[in-house]
């Protein structure tokens, strides 16, 4: 007999990501208002940071974003299509067996190097943007590329660099600055951008026409400047499978990282390093039942983590408790940067917008 599975009687996953787009917009909207008066845009770029790149990038579209940055044409043949007017820019170029694609999706390639310029001016040139390195010494074409005039004549709609640490106060920001005034007296655009998140918050001479935050719009606090004024977004959140009881000196996890002191009641959950819930996370992590708070005891394995069930909880099997995950303190307590916290969420969870 073959059972078929009804859409009614079709699995549910038993972790999922609560997304918050009020606060995502609300990121966006303190981000624009630090940005004295340039445009500011968007990184969608590795799905939306693991988010849902269609689901980010209507809301903010939404909320008046018209610029868009995404790092391949595979990514730009996605979100296309729901961006009407907005701006779409490829952060990593155009290859020649991305020509075709480029002329036709109405999404502009980010120029990285004097070869991608060549190509693109042998293709018939016409309206792109332009990466010009001024210290990160990753993508970009040279500055003595640019005074050699490989960009003369081109159509650019936006001159751009990147900052490299300007989550950090350094003598390379201001050198990247006047790097990029050197390009912006040098290089004929429409327009002129240099700041992601961080960069926004080192003021004024930073952000010239157009800002590309990322990282602040999930949820990431990239500078002391924007404590307080960034709202968490992501809220992930998993079930209680079993609950067990165990005695004085019992070992729990892998290896017996952790054993117990006293007779406890232990939580096992639905989440594990193949969610992007790493083993930095061991005995340090934590999740919350109500007001509870449920530490992570023992080692993060692939699919589970254990919870020990402090006096007072009464969570239960099949029960939801939701994880600790603001992002500054997750980074703290796993060793993660911000960013693997957000682009390492796997595709297992539920993403739940509301």
């Amino acid at each position: 007999m073959i059972l078929r599975m009804s859409e009614r009687d079709a699995p549910t996953a038993p972790l999922r990501l609560r997304l918050s787009r009020a606060a995502l917009t609300d990121n966006w909207h303190w981000l624009k208002a630090q940005s004295y008066g340039a445009a500011c845009g968007a990184a969608i770029k590795a799905d939306g940071y693991g988010l849902g790149a269609v689901a980010v990038a209507e809301a903010l579209a939404g909320a008046g974003c018209r610029d868009f940055f995404v790092a391949t044409w595979a990514e730009a043949a996605k979100i296309a299509p729901i961006l009407g007017g907005c701006s779409l820019s490829v952060l990593h170029g155009v290859r020649a067996s991305e020509l075709c694609l480029a002329r036709n999706i109405g999404a502009r390639p980010v120029l990285n190097s004097v070869e991608q310029v060549a190509l693109w001016r042998g293709s018939g040139g016409g309206a792109c943007d332009v990466m010009i390195d001024t210290g990160m010494n990753r993508l970009g074409l040279s500055i003595d590329d640019v005074a050699a005039g490989a960009l003369d004549g081109l159509t650019i709609v936006t001159a751009m660099s990147h900052l490299a640490s300007a989550d950090e106060d350094c003598a390379q920001n201001d050198a990247q600055l006047q790097q990029f005034l050197t390009v912006k007296a040098r290089v004929t655009a429409q327009r002129y951008s240099l700041t992601n998140s961080a960069g926004i918050c080192l003021g004024r001479d930073y952000c010239f026409d157009l800002t590309r935050p990322g990282l602040a719009l999930y949820g990431g606090v990239p500078r002391a400047e924007a404590a307080g004024h960034i709202a968490q977004v992501v809220f992930p959140e998993a079930e209680v499978l079993q609950l067990r009881d165990v005695g004085a000196g019992a070992h729990v996890g892998y290896n017996a990282t952790w054993t117990a002191e006293q007779p406890c009641r232990i939580a096992t959950i639905n989440l594990g390093y193949a969610d992007g819930y790493l083993r930095g996370f061991s005995g340090r992590g934590g999740a919350r039942f109500g007001e509870h708070r449920l530490p992570v005891i023992g080692r993060v394995s692939m699919d589970l983590v254990t919870l020990l069930v402090l006096d007072g909880c009464n969570v239960a099997a099949g029960d939801w408790v939701s994880i600790d995950y603001d992002l500054p303190t997750a980074s703290a307590q796993s060793g993660l940067s911000q960013y693997e916290l957000l682009t390492g969420l796997g595709q297992r969870y539920e993403r739940v917008w509301g």
